[in-house]
């Protein structure tokens, strides 16, 4: 008998609710996110009908896409349109046909860029579609587990899962980060082969659909440097001169490294009385198994120095976060928070009536008072809107500091 292949497993995805309610309502439905994350195997899931797929990765039928945008939609009553940031100009074709029939759920498109900041694209579909975004997987989506880490949060309400992952184990999950593909692999060496080869895939192909670019050799260089400097302020200058290119082509190959989901500037928080913030974005990658592969950290490596998992695991909780958002009932944005005096605070989640939460990130079994200290600023900055203050550690209990202050463990992420 054959073996399940791991990479044949269903994993049940957080967002599937979402856009299982949104076709029926809304004429086109957009996932959009990362390649290999998992999108067509969830549009097919969710349809398992004899509705026709349409993959745009086909040469032929990418052509006649190209040809005849009109034509190629006007034989499709309903259907699943697979990686559609290949022939943007459907989306014309797309809505002329939903203009004359809006039935709900007629078209379920994938895209591997962000196709809505693509030029004229934007307004083309307004009020036509909706877009969910689906993200690698998150520890919950891999474990099977239901529970959303930011409804939580801003109860104040931290939840301890009954078997916490630490110390090697959890920097194993770090590394793997959430592509279905590594998650499946048990030989980090096929991993990092993995990783290698999607990073190439893109740069070299997926770049080519969305922007004319006349040097793809320097783009690889630039994404190893911003590999360094995850999680940290981002300085377009700096970054320009260790790939010898100038500021502006670094600022236009961050967005298109942004566009197709591979980095994310986060945005600093501040309100107007507060003049002493840094104002400054942070850089993010958002998974840390590719991350850990494209700066060539293993487990061997951060045996021997534990100061390099630092900026990895905020990489990953940042991940996680914005993963578990893509979901959860409560709608947030997401920021970070450093002052003249450079303490700070990783994470700040905010929701649609102020309400606060902040996260640091500490990769140590140990917390003191002074792990806390960007917290209680923007507790003080914040007042009442401030629910939570906590520093996610590797360790098993909770451990509170204070008023709404605590130590939580990495694992209370995904729950019980």
């Amino acid at each position: 008998m054959k073996a399940e292949s791991p990479f044949d497993l269903l994993y049940p995805r957080g967002v599937a609710e979402r856009i299982r309610i949104a076709l029926e309502d809304t004429p086109v439905v957009l996932v959009n996110g990362p390649r290999q994350c998992g999108k067509t195997t969830l549009a097919r899931t969710l349809l398992q009908t004899d509705r026709p797929y349409f993959t745009l990765d086909d040469e032929t039928t990418l052509l006649s896409a190209k040809a005849d945008p009109v034509g190629f939609i006007r034989q499709i009553d309903t259907g699943i349109l697979d990686e559609v940031q290949r022939a943007p100009e459907l989306l014309r074709a797309i809505k002329q046909s939903v203009d004359n029939d809006r039935r709900p759920g007629r078209f379920l498109l994938t895209g591997s860029a962000n196709i809505l900041a693509l030029p004229t694209i934007s307004d083309s579909l307004a009020g036509r579609m909706e877009v969910v975004t689906l993200l690698p997987l998150a520890q919950s989506e891999i474990r099977r587990n239901r529970s959303n880490f930011l409804d939580s949060a801003f109860a104040g309400e931290a939840i301890v899962p009954h078997s916490p992952i630490v110390g090697n184990a959890l920097i194993e999950q770090v590394l793997i980060g959430g592509y279905p593909e590594m998650v499946g692999r048990g030989d980090p060496r096929r991993r990092s082969a993995w990783a290698r080869e999607y990073i190439r895939a893109i740069v070299e192909r997926d770049v080519r659909d969305i922007a004319d670019v006349e040097r793809l050799d320097q783009m690889p260089q630039l994404l190893r440097a911003l590999a360094h400097h995850s999680g940290q302020l981002l300085n377009f200058t700096q970054l320009a001169g260790q790939v010898g290119i100038d500021d502006k082509t670094a600022r236009r190959y961050i967005g298109l490294f942004e566009q197709l989901f591979l980095v994310r500037r986060i945005e600093p928080w501040f309100r107007n009385p507060l003049k002493r913030l840094v104002k400054t974005p942070k850089l993010l990658f958002l998974d840390s198994g590719l991350l850990a592969a494209l700066i060539g950290l293993t487990m061997d490596r951060i045996s021997r120095d534990r100061s390099l998992f630092g900026s990895l695991l905020e990489t990953f909780v940042a991940d996680e976060i914005l993963r578990l958002a893509t979901w959860s009932d409560i709608q947030s944005t997401y920021h970070h928070y450093r002052d003249k005096d450079q303490d700070e605070v990783d994470i700040v989640l905010e929701d649609e009536a102020g309400n606060m939460v902040g996260l640091e990130v500490k990769a140590a079994a140990t917390v003191t008072a002074s792990d806390f200290k960007g917290l209680r600023k923007l507790a003080v900055a914040t007042g009442r809107a401030f629910k939570a203050g906590w520093v996610l550690y590797d360790g098993d209990k909770i451990l509170p500091f204070g008023d709404n202050l605590a130590a939580i463990p990495l694992s209370c992420l995904w729950g019980h």
